[in-house]
């Protein structure tokens, strides 16, 4: 279930968003083929430790988060993959692997990929394994803040 928090934050600026319903996916790929759209427009959300401050990661599906890269882009000692045992607590009201980008709900920092920039749209997980949102890539960023740097081999500023 799309989570409340997402919805009043979304409703509350106004931000004309379109939920997507599919059947169950664990994956970022196969939820972009269960919602019959493309991988590169569904923004997957990785969870990042840096220097051990927790961050949200958002990249293409497709893509994979390079942690020598992402450290060097970001000038910081240690860069490691969280584990689920350290953040789902974070988002209590969240499927874990299925939090929105929304960083500045959680009262956390977001770093985006700058091949998400190429599109007009996104679609993102809404908080469960059965819906996604889409919404303008410009709302996301009005929204959101996201500091926009290199994250993956695949990312070309």
């Amino acid at each position: 279930m799309m989570t409340q928090r997402l919805t009043d934050f979304l409703d509350s600026r106004n931000v004309r968003y379109e939920k997507l319903t599919h059947t169950t996916s664990y994956t970022a790929q196969g939820t972009a083929q269960a919602a019959h759209i493309p991988v590169k427009e569904l923004a997957k959300t990785v969870m990042v430790k840096m220097d051990g401050k927790m961050v949200m990661v958002v990249l293409p599906a497709s893509y994979r988060v390079d942690l020598e890269l992402f450290k060097q882009a970001t000038g910081v000692k240690k860069v490691e993959l969280a584990l689920e045992s350290e953040f789902k607590q974070l988002f209590p009201e969240c499927e874990i692997g299925a939090m929105p980008p929304f960083g500045n709900l959680y009262d956390m920092e977001v770093f985006c990929s700058p091949q998400l920039v190429k599109d007009e749209e996104i679609a993102f997980n809404a908080g469960s394994h059965t819906e996604l949102i889409r919404i303008s890539y410009k709302d996301f960023v009005d929204l959101v803040s996201p500091t926009v740097v290199r994250l993956s081999t695949g990312d070309h500023k």
